[in-house]
């Protein structure tokens, strides 16, 4: 079973940078698609960002587009989640997650179904 452990969330000013990290074990680390997801308060989760299993091709939600960039490290079985410009609409709980053999989607209109696994969440507070 595929685990997932995020670190590296805090509090951060508005304009500031962050960067996540998700570690990832207990499965074959390339046959699997990791996604970004956040959930602010009263608001439904949202895909943020996507690197695919199988070439890395990423995608990002429009929300994000330009700020945000996802890299994945096989040797340390780690994705990470780099963020700038950060604003207070960022603050939210993110989630990593995986999914088995997942294509991210093509276009950034698309919306990313939900994952399989998910870790636990790390707390992103950005403050104005």
């Amino acid at each position: 079973e595929v685990q997932l452990v995020e670190s590296g969330g805090g509090l951060v000013q508005a304009g500031g940078s962050l960067r996540l990290s998700c570690a990832v074990s207990g499965a074959r680390f390339d046959d699997y698609t990791i996604a970004w997801f956040r959930q602010a308060p009263g608001k439904e989760r949202e895909g943020v960002t996507c690197i695919s299993y199988d070439d890395d091709s990423t995608w990002y939600a429009d929300s994000v587009k330009g700020r945000a960039t996802i890299s994945s490290d096989n040797a340390k079985s780690t994705v990470y989640l780099q963020m700038s410009s950060l604003q207070p609409e960022d603050t939210a709980v993110y989630y990593c997650a995986a999914q088995f053999a997942f294509i991210c989607p093509p276009t950034p209109t698309s919306v990313l179904p939900d994952f399989a696994s998910w870790g636990q969440g790390t707390q992103v507070t950005v403050s104005s």
